[in-house]
């Protein structure tokens, strides 16, 4: 299993940081253009809450593939996290925390992923996952910020 963890500073209200990094149709905007994610099930429009589930489906590494998480828990406006049901992954957790701190939002992101095909699966998280669920979560993370100090 591996780890992945990402910060940043947006100088917005705690809330709306909250509120756009639990928003489906901000999440299809602020991931890679060339993935072509998209909600097709679940909640598809609007903001996520505490057992509600969504399925995205996205290119990623070339494969056209289908991934539905639920929130397994939820604190507003401080934490949530999802978790992979359905999806290429053998398990998949993903924590979001929101803290205020020096007038500016704190957004961090603590990612557990691993993938199947045993031994194989160990390898490609390490040599290719590792970096590129890091890289895929600092694009998103920069846009968000993007957009929450824009109003």
């Amino acid at each position: 299993m591996v780890t992945v963890e990402t910060e940043v500073w947006i100088n917005a209200p705690l809330e709306r940081c909250f509120d756009l990094a639990r928003n489906i149709d901000v999440h299809t905007r602020t991931v890679w253009p060339h993935t072509k994610e998209r909600a097709v099930a679940g909640i598809t429009t609007g903001p996520i809450g505490n057992g509600e589930t969504v399925t995205f489906e996205a290119t990623h590494l070339g494969v056209r593939q289908r991934l539905t998480s639920l929130i397994t828990a939820y604190h507003a406006p401080y934490y949530f996290v999802d978790e992979m049901q359905r999806g290429a992954f053998k398990y998949l957790r993903h924590e979001h925390y929101f803290e205020c701190a020096h007038g500016m939002t704190l957004m961090r992101d603590r990612l557990k992923f691993a993938a199947p095909l045993g031994v194989v699966g160990w390898l490609v998280e390490r040599a290719v996952l590792r970096r590129y669920m890091y890289n895929f979560l600092k694009y998103r993370n920069e846009q968000l910020k993007v957009l929450a100090e824009a109003n």
